[in-house]
């Protein structure tokens, strides 16, 4: 396997470490507040580990909520000034933060593989898709408008203005770990909002690149801080962030459990929260479809990140008469996929992310099978590689009670489910909590406007298994989350309405 480049875009002349003797690309150790690079206050740190190899990546500060009380300061004395700069400026600067993603997105590509295990292809699709919404958000911050209302009373003016809620903390997933910055962090300063940016543990350098460029484009110090901690302090961390007055909002985006906890933590002070969580989403295949692009949509939607997607396909439910057809279609395609180091050329899926999402997927796929399910390929895990590979997994035989029916595998696990009629499988398909995506495949213009209006989730796929576009509202309904991210909606989030009357005139 060749090595990857060392890409180095170092601002600061601070200590940077790199990833074992191989060198794949630069990281960052330390944490950013202020405009500064720096330690937890502890000195205590804690390590990455590629999970591909296994192998320490660097580490990085192991911050408490001492440290995020300085990072927290620092965004409310920033956003003094940030909020009086105008929708122009703040679109200059996210152009130029975007121009330089767009720079060095083969570096942040190559960061992100070594730290969430995607191949680079996939890498770099998701910093392509992360970069758009900087852009877009870019666009929108010149947009933010207010409204003229006419007065029913003669000596009165009416507006209505839109004003930044103030520094927001975004607590930002593993499995995304450019685009759920982007996706937040772009919305928020495009309105006008500053931001303490909680990463995963798993995936931190990502987010320290991207503040290394937000800093080279300009924007000034306090508007991104990042702070990194292990498991054991994210806990805390994110309850001061909840409870602290100087956070105005919350974005997270992770699962319904962690959620809920937020959601409590936030009703003290009944603060703006933004909630994007877990999925349970359905993927029907009528008679009628191409079961050729099925297939293939099936595919990118189960497979891609090695199915830890919050959207990505869980159930499949394929109509009887068609069954056996598309199981074998999905069977080829599956069989063609390559595991192995997204850092090896060709790969097409890497590792799951740790040992807890090998365990969860593992005792998944046992359950089915200690419960009749047959396993048509994969099943196991594929330590030939390295302990988090998985085989991806296809699944028939599925009842009601297995794990699988229910919950979100989280994982390269297909179970395809049987149905006869079109009333049968909306029924099945909006048994859940959750409504966060929904997927169907069908020849017939009528039945893919029923279907598409009454699926109970907020994003739906016609025909097609990848949906997400920056233009795009993204979120979903039931447990699955509180409001929208992307699109002209993602700003909402940011901004409160204030209504202005001016009398006696």
């Amino acid at each position: 396997m060749k090595p990857f480049a060392v890409h180095s875009f170092l601002l600061f002349g601070r200590h940077v470490r790199t990833m074992s003797s191989r060198q794949y690309a630069s990281v960052i150790d330390k944490a950013f507040i202020n405009g500064q690079w720096v330690s937890a206050a502890s000195g205590k740190t804690f390590q990455v580990v590629d999970p591909a190899t296994c192998q320490p990546i660097s580490s990085v500060p192991d911050m408490n909520i001492d440290d995020v009380k300085l990072a927290v300061a620092s965004a409310d004395k920033a956003f003094q000034s940030w909020k009086h700069t105008t929708a122009k400026e703040r679109s200059q600067l996210l152009r130029k933060w975007y121009e330089l993603l767009v720079e060095h997105q083969q570096s942040l590509a190559e960061i992100l593989t070594l730290e969430a295990g995607k191949p680079l292809s996939e890498s770099l699709g998701e910093v392509g898709y992360g970069n758009a919404f900087v852009e877009w958000f870019a666009e929108e911050a010149k947009r933010t408008y207010g409204e003229v209302v006419p007065s029913p009373v003669k000596s009165r003016e009416l507006i209505v203005l839109r004003q930044p809620i103030g520094p927001v903390g975004l607590i930002t997933p593993w499995n995304f770990p450019h685009a759920m910055i982007t996706r937040k962090a772009a919305a928020a300063i495009a309105a006008g909002c500053t931001c303490v940016i909680k990463p995963a543990e798993d995936t931190p350098f990502t987010a320290l690149a991207l503040a290394e460029l937000a800093a080279k484009a300009g924007l000034p110090k306090g508007v991104i801080n990042v702070v990194t901690s292990s498991r054991a302090n994210a806990g805390p961390i994110g309850k001061y962030l909840c409870e602290s007055p100087q956070i105005a909002g919350i974005s997270f985006t992770g699962s319904t459990a962690v959620g809920k906890l937020l959601y409590e933590q936030c009703a003290e002070g009944v603060k703006r929260l933004g909630l994007e969580l877990g999925g349970n989403a359905p993927f029907i295949v009528f008679a009628g479809a191409n079961l050729e692009k099925a297939a293939d949509g099936a595919l990118a939607s189960k497979f891609r990140n090695c199915g830890q997607t919050c959207i990505s396909a869980n159930r499949f439910l394929i109509q009887d008469t068609v069954f056996d057809e598309f199981v074998a279609k999905l069977r080829q395609r599956i069989e063609k996929l390559v595991m192995g180091d997204g850092k090896t050329a060709g790969c097409t899926m890497g590792p799951l992310i740790n040992m807890d999402q090998v365990k969860k997927v593992e005792q998944i796929v046992e359950d089915a099978v200690a419960k009749g399910a047959k396993v048509v390929v994969g099943g196991k895990r594929a330590l030939e590689l390295g302990e988090r590979f998985f085989h991806p997994t296809l699944l028939t035989g599925i009842k009601e009670n297995m794990r699988c029916y229910k919950e979100e595998i989280f994982g390269p696990v297909a179970v395809c489910i049987p149905f006869s009629s079109e009333e049968e499988c909306v029924k099945v398909a909006n048994s859940t909590e959750r409504g966060l995506a929904g997927y169907f495949y069908t020849g017939d213009i009528a039945q893919a406007w029923r279907v598409a209006k009454e699926l109970e989730v907020g994003m739906v796929g016609v025909n097609e298994g990848l949906i997400s576009h920056a233009e795009t509202p993204f979120g979903g309904i039931k447990e699955s989350g509180i409001g929208r991210e992307g699109s002209k909606h993602g700003m909402d989030e940011y901004t409160y309405i204030k209504y202005v009357c001016f009398g006696n005139l």
